[in-house]
């Protein structure tokens, strides 16, 4: 377990989707985050106190978390600065970026003399299998998207929070870095060879015997020419009973890729219906998630509303509104008998 409370490195971000490592931290678990560090130039803020690192060691932050992230994956220049720092000041290093830690000599050779752990949290499990498709039991809830970054982990962890609030056993299953670091556990699909991934999320998310839910995070999406083939076997290892689309209404074209245009969202759910249906027949999509942060109170249920009107299912901002109304979708598909029915499958 990374020991907390964190600090969390925002570096020179201008953009809001670079942090997302951190963000998700300071959403979902603010009560382990003690405040932010913003290199100067930074105009993206989580809203916590600005703190140097010889602050930070002195009011009792155990470990730097490296919040920023890069179409490379790679630890910025300005960030191995604050790591030796940090390191010096006597906190724990954790990172979700693709580089080790301890890939570079001088935060490898500073951990070894100053005795503190270095975590690289896109390490994957060294004992990985072949996804195998063979029906497990339990019920699987997987949220898909139309591109990256469009707040699959959000509505996965709203989802988590609003199933338990309506009686029913739930369980969100990590599969990239920031929703490992909310959690504590899971596989960094994006960082498993290719062979493994499906089985990489048939070992996040085992057999379970208590007709209970695991919501498994999504990647990347089918429609990305980057990220589709990650998209496509945690959609297999998934072996979902239940989809969730989530989209960010406004997008000129794909993530990183202009002249690749963000996916009609009936075309997009019904292609990850297809993807899922190899290794689950039975599988149905029961909501729609927008990340309407971008748009006014009015104009998003405005936007939700047409939406659940063309799909014909309910659709919600899991951070602005909440998940009940997909909840009880889900509840009303999957009563029993047909919950017992599924679970023996």
């Amino acid at each position: 377990m990374i020991a907390s409370p964190y600090l969390l490195y925002l570096g020179a971000a201008v953009d809001p989707l670079t942090v997302k490592t951190a963000r998700g931290i300071a959403q979902w678990r603010p009560d382990r985050c003690l405040g932010q560090l913003r290199l100067p130039g930074a105009t993206v803020t989580l809203g916590l106190e600005d703190l140097d690192v010889a602050e930070a060691a002195r009011r009792g932050a155990r470990t730097l978390v490296i919040g920023e992230a890069n179409a490379g994956g790679r630890l910025s220049p300005d960030a191995i600065p604050v790591v030796l720092a940090a390191l010096e000041a006597g906190m724990d290093v954790a990172s979700g970026l693709h580089q080790k830690l301890s890939d570079v000599p001088a935060i490898r050779e500073a951990a070894l003399r100053l005795v503190r752990r270095l975590t690289d949290v896109r390490e994957p499990p060294a004992d990985l299998t072949v996804g195998k498709g063979v029906p497990r039991a339990g019920h699987r809830l997987l949220t898909v998207g139309t591109d990256c970054s469009v707040g699959k982990m959000y509505a996965s962890l709203a989802l988590e929070r609003d199933m338990r609030a309506a009686g029913l056993r739930a369980d969100f299953r990590a599969t990239g870095q920031t929703g490992i670091l909310i959690t504590g556990e899971g596989a960094p699909v994006d960082a498993v060879i290719a062979d493994f991934i499906s089985g990489a999320v048939e070992a996040v998310s085992p057999a379970r015997h208590d007709d209970g839910w695991d919501i498994i995070e999504g990647q990347g999406s089918l429609f990305h020419p980057s990220y589709a083939g990650v998209t496509l076997g945690l959609i297999h290892g998934a072996q979902p009973d239940a989809l969730v689309l989530c989209h960010e209404p406004g997008r000129p074209h794909m993530r990183g890729v202009p002249g690749h245009a963000v996916p009609d969202l009936a075309v997009c759910l019904e292609r990850n219906l297809e993807a899922a249906r190899l290794t689950n027949p039975a599988v149905i999509a029961v909501g729609v998630a927008l990340n309407t942060s971008a748009l006014a109170p009015g104009a998003a249920l405005e936007l939700c509303a047409g939406v659940s009107e063309a799909l014909g299912l309910p659709c919600q901002d899991p951070v602005a509104h909440g998940t009940h109304l997909i909840v009880d979708r889900l509840k009303s598909c999957f009563a029993p008998p047909l919950s017992v029915a599924s679970a023996g499958r």
